[in-house]
């Protein structure tokens, strides 16, 4: 059964991770190709917040994993992960 309280919880929960992840990086030499891929992680980060606002639970939470796996991408390739 679908419970809006915990689905809430998990986005913010994951707007927590995304901020801490994203400051991570920004100590590292990125090349113009990371940079693109950050910027569209972050663009897919404020989507979520923006759906989150709007209660679109499950469009705030897509936004949420993709932004995620963008940044994990770059994180990985820097050996933060």
């Amino acid at each position: 059964m679908y419970d809006e309280k915990h689905t809430i919880q998990r986005i913010e929960k994951d707007i927590e991770l995304f901020t801490k992840n994203i400051k991570e990086i920004e100590s590292i030499k990125i090349d113009d190709n990371e940079n693109e891929i950050i910027e569209r992680a972050i663009s897919y980060f404020e989507d979520t917040k923006y759906y989150l606002e709007k209660q679109d639970y499950i469009t705030s939470f897509g936004c949420a994993t993709y932004a995620h796996g963008l940044l994990d991408a770059i994180r990985l390739l820097h050996d933060l992960i």
